[in-house]
This record gives C-alpha cells, structure tokens and sequence, in this order.
C-alpha cells in the first residue's frame, strides 16, 4: 500500500548523513548468531508481557526468548485453479538478526511457497516488501500474488465484508517461487532487544534496507536457493526500498538480482512534496483521470493531451508564479475544467492542488469525499461542514479489518503458525517513528536505479501504477524514469498504468495483465 502508508511526510536526511549517523552506532544487523543459536527461532517460546519485560535486564538471553517467535512450521499444500493444480511446500517462520557483538536484535517473520516438482537452482525467487513505512506483505499476498486471495476491491469491500480466503487464479507461483516479508514492527515480526537505540537503527531508511537485505540473504542460504535466479517486488514506499534493497544485495550481500518489480513507487521525496512545483505536474493526470472515470472507462490513451499541457503550459504557467495573474487565471481555468471542480475554488487555490484539498473539493457538493489510494472511490465525508478535511481514506481504511482478518486465517489455521500477539497490518507506531533524515534531501531512489541498472546490464525493471492513485501518482513514475540515461530505456525499464487506483491490482482485469507482464519480465 501507499508510497507512504500515513498522509504524513517527513523527509530528511541526506544519503551521506544517514551513513554517518548509523557508522556512529554500535550495533548492526548481523547474518551470524551466537554459537550454538539458531538463526530462525525455536520452538516453545512465548512473548512476555509488559512487566516481564521490564523485570528482566535488557539484552539478555532471557529476554531475547520472550519476544522469541515459534519454529517455522512448513505444510504442503494443494490448489486447484482453473485449467491447472499446484502442488508446493509453504513455510511461515521467522529469521533471527543479530548485532555485531552477537547478541539478537530482531526476528523477521516470512511466508514463502515454493512449487513442488522444480528444479530449485533454475527456478525464479521473488522477495515481495509492502511500503508505509509500517505495512505488512499482507496486500501483495492476499491481494495479488499469493496462492489466496481476498477480495479488496474498494469499491465493494467495507470493514465487516467477510475475508474469505479463496484460490487465486492470477497467483504468480505458476513461473515463480514466492517469499512475503513483514519488516520489524509489522505482521508478526518483533524486537527481540529492548531499548530506543534498536528501534532507531531498525526504523530509518539505511537500517531497514540493510536489515531486509540480511533477511533475503539469509532466507536463501536457509533454504539452499542460492543459485535460483532473484526478483524483488515492493510496493509504494517499496519504491525507495526496493531499489536500495538490490543496490545493498548486489554491492554488500553478494547477491545478484534478476529484475525489479515496483507497484504504485514512491522514488523521490524531493520532487513531489513541501513546495515543489512538480507535485501539481506528477498529480494533475490523476485527477483529471478521476473525473473522466466519472463519465465511463478510461486508459492512459485518454489521458495523452493533459500529460502534455502538464509537462508543457501548465507547468510554464506554474513556473511564472502567482504574481502573472493571467497566468494564473489561466491555469486555475484549465485545471476546473479538467477536474470538474468549481473554477471559483480553482482561482482560489491558484489552480495549485494538493492531494487533500482535490479529494475535499471533488464532490464537496454532494457531501463527498475522495479515496487518496483509489480516487475513482468515493464515500461520505463525516463532517461536510467542516472547514477542514476530518475524514477517513474509504479507499483504504476499509481494508484494515478483512485483510487483518485474513492474515491471521492464513497464517494460524491454513499455515499452522501460531505467535502469540496482534497481527500488525499497517502500523501508525512504525510510520511515526521513521527516521527519514533532517538533512536538506529527502530519501529518494533514483540514483539507486541508475546504480543498479549500470553495474548489472541484465537487470529489468517494470513499474505498475493505477491511474487514479492519488498517493503515489503515475505520473510521477514516468517523469522520473524519462530522466533515466539511454542505458536504463525500454525495453530493459517499462512503465505500466492500468484503470484503478494503489491497489490497482484489486481489479480483475489489471491484476491480470499485471500478472502477464511480470511474467514476461521473469522469462
């Protein structure tokens, strides 16, 4: 889910003063543990309550065990899907991090299916990461590529719609093996240490990478897939992590990494945030997508004329400034019109709308509201009289309690994994901990992908993006990438968009021909 899964931003430091920041603490995610320790959990253990916790003295052994998550449990499975039967071997378990003194820090918990009858040396992996910060696998697996799926398609799903896991017909384990992987502080993955300074190495931009890439280094030693060609698969803020991910497994892990799959990526901070005038160019085509959609279906084809007034009038006009009145007028005039909105708020706003306000303004008439994940989606604004927006995303929050529901299914009763404590699907505590930096550039991937693309001349890359994401708008993608130098060009890099919204995947049809796409990639 979203580029960044809160509406809220906090970008910051530079790539060198992160570096610096995190050379100066002691501890770092380690791919050894102590002798004798197994770096997966072992069965029995239990997570301690509260005041245990606080009775047993912080980095022990005693207290390591408490938060400690039960052995991997493997089962074999069978599922049958249209036209075919898998049968494959799904494990859910958990790998243990450790510091450089050896001492544990955190256990990552995983879910991976791998299709039975294989070669495994020649088979493809895929790692799959969701965004927020603070999201769990749960929507790529249980929305698109694992062997179940639920429907959440937001326009149908409400919070006590029932999470019926059922076969997926589009699942991806058909052409390649797959591994979901919660960071610590999402699913069922928690610290093992106690303490602030864990918590700040883990929840920043450079230690989540670094610890991340240790997991997927260490789930293939695990299960002797070292030779298997690898694909990384990240969602939203997965468009930062995704791409340092494979930059750290190629230059720190000794790990090479077929191709990149990004869904909905976020890649760069700097341009479409705080003032910048690029985030009106990255979202206008999605706004003016939203009200096409009003009116029937729409495709990218629908939309050639407003991304060239985007990259073009519209962004001269940007450029002049408020203090070009007929400038201004005239872009405020266009934007209405494109948008459906009243052209007196258009003025008003100087034709210069961010994500909350377009979503406020939409349908203000009829007491509506806006999804920011899937624009096309509207519910009831709570307070319509309100002078500012106090309403919910009914694009995504109403997918919290069946897709919460469904993993917990999933993993305790059809997986036969049982840690004990809540399942976090997407936590607030993760995203409003994040270290972003406070440096004068916010994280961004960009040169992450000119790295990666240059040093491995075989890797690919394929985005997908829903034409009325709101959150991490196409547009955004396809500015960025047309910045790349002529070596990472299609058909190496491809850019996909399909009707719908984040998730765009929730939609039959583009979870089908995403599926084919990937496919392809992987051939």
């Amino acid at each position: 889910m979203a580029g960044w899964k809160s509406s809220v931003l906090r970008p910051g430091l530079t790539a060198l003063a992160l570096v610096i920041l995190v050379a100066g603490q002691a501890t770092r995610a380690q791919d050894a543990p102590p002798a004798g320790q197994e770096h997966a959990a072992s069965s029995g253990a239990r997570t301690g309550s509260a005041g245990n916790r606080s009775a047993t003295p912080p980095g022990s052994p005693a207290a390591a065990e408490q938060h400690k998550l039960p052995a991997d449990s493997t089962t074999t499975q069978t599922l049958e899907l249209p036209g075919r039967t898998l049968s494959f071997t799904a494990t859910a378990g958990a790998i243990r991090l450790f510091d450089d003194k050896s001492e544990p820090q955190a256990d990552i918990a995983y879910t991976s299916y791998q299709l039975d009858g294989k070669d495994r040396g020649s088979r493809p992996v895929t790692f799959f990461f969701n965004g927020g910060p603070g999201a769990s696998s749960a929507y790529l697996q249980l929305g698109n590529a694992g062997p179940w799926r639920i429907s959440i398609d937001a326009g149908s799903v409400t919070p006590s719609s029932k999470p019926d896991l059922l076969p997926n017909a589009d699942t991806w384990l058909d052409f390649t093996d797959l591994v979901f992987i919660d960071p610590v502080g999402t699913g069922y993955s928690r610290f093992v240490a106690t303490g602030d300074e864990v918590r700040k190495r883990f929840f920043s931009v450079d230690g989540d990478v670094r610890s991340l890439s240790l997991v997927v280094r260490r789930w293939l030693e695990k299960h002797d897939r070292l030779a298997s060609p690898k694909f990384v698969a990240a969602e939203s803020y997965g468009g930062i992590r995704g791409p340092k991910i494979v930059n750290n497994l190629q230059q720190d892990q000794g790990i090479g990494v077929s191709g990149l799959i990004l869904v909905s990526p976020l890649m760069d901070f700097r341009e479409y945030s705080g003032s910048s005038l690029m985030q009106y160019v990255a979202s206008l085509p999605s706004f003016a997508a939203v009200a096409k959609q009003m009116k029937g279906p729409v495709t990218r084809a629908d939309l050639a004329e407003v991304e060239r007034y985007a990259s073009g009038d519209f962004l001269l006009d940007l450029v002049r400034g408020v203090a070009d009145t007929e400038a201004t007028n005239r872009l405020a005039d266009k934007v209405a019109s494109l948008t459906g909105i009243d052209q007196a708020v258009s003025r008003r706003l100087a034709g210069r709308f961010d994500v909350s306000e377009f979503r406020r303004e939409f349908d203000r008439r009829n007491g509506r509201i806006t999804g920011r994940y899937d624009g096309s989606v509207l519910g009831i604004d709570p307070y319509p009289d309100s002078s500012y927006s106090r309403s919910s995303d009914p694009s995504g929050d109403v997918l919290t309690a069946p897709l919460t529901s469904a993993a917990v299914e999933l993993t305790t009763r059809k997986l036969n994994w049982r840690p004990e404590g809540s399942y976090e699907l997407l936590s607030g505590g993760v995203n409003r901990s994040w270290d972003f930096g406070r440096g004068v550039s916010p994280p961004e991937s960009a040169s992450d992908l000119r790295q990666i693309l240059a040093l491995d001349p075989k890797l690919k890359l394929l985005v997908g993006h829903g034409l009325f994401d709101l959150a991490t708008p196409y547009y955004g993608s396809k500015i960025l990438l047309d910045q790349l130098p002529a070596f990472a060009r299609a058909p190496r890099v491809k850019l996909v968009v399909y009707p719908g919204g984040h998730m765009f995947y929730s939609r039959d049809d583009a979870r089908n021909a995403f599926r084919g796409e990937v496919e392809a990639l992987m051939k």
